[in-house]
């Protein structure tokens, strides 16, 4: 295993551990690498809104989730700057959504992550939400 992956990794962990929100979303971490992380969610009955589709909001903060876990793992702490969101299709009960993120750009303490969210699985066929995120390093480690 390389240095960057055992860092990812490290970082990784050290953040998701005290993710309670992730947590309570019932979010699952499937991988990460430098500048990169999937994290999936299943959509849950009280997930839905009045319309009988997954919330929104629910669905951004799935894409970032992955986002943080990806724009962290160079262990520095590292948090939004913004990020913009754009749905293509609706989330539902029972399905399965997948959050890849990957770095675009770093430079400095800034960085810019591209979010894809699918149904099913990492290469599922449906893209459910496209997301942009812009991070900001603090310029500190993040100790583990």
């Amino acid at each position: 295993m390389s240095d960057e992956q055992a860092l990812a990794e490290q970082s990784a962990k050290v953040m998701w551990d005290n993710d309670a929100a992730s947590r309570a979303l019932g979010m699952e971490l499937v991988s990460v690498a430098p500048g990169r992380a999937v994290v999936s969610m299943t959509v849950r009955a009280d997930m839905v809104n009045g319309w009988d589709v997954c919330h929104g909001g629910l669905i951004a903060s799935l894409a970032d989730s992955a986002f943080a876990v990806a724009c962290n793992s160079h262990g520095q702490v590292t948090v939004a700057a913004g990020f913009d969101v754009t749905f293509l299709e609706s989330g539902r009960l029972g399905d399965v959504l997948v959050a890849t993120a990957e770095e675009r750009a770093l430079r400095g303490r800034s960085g810019l992550y591209d979010v894809t969210v699918r149904r099913g699985d990492e290469s599922g066929e449906t893209v459910v939400a496209e997301f942009r995120g812009r991070s900001r390093s603090l310029g500190r480690s993040i100790e583990g």
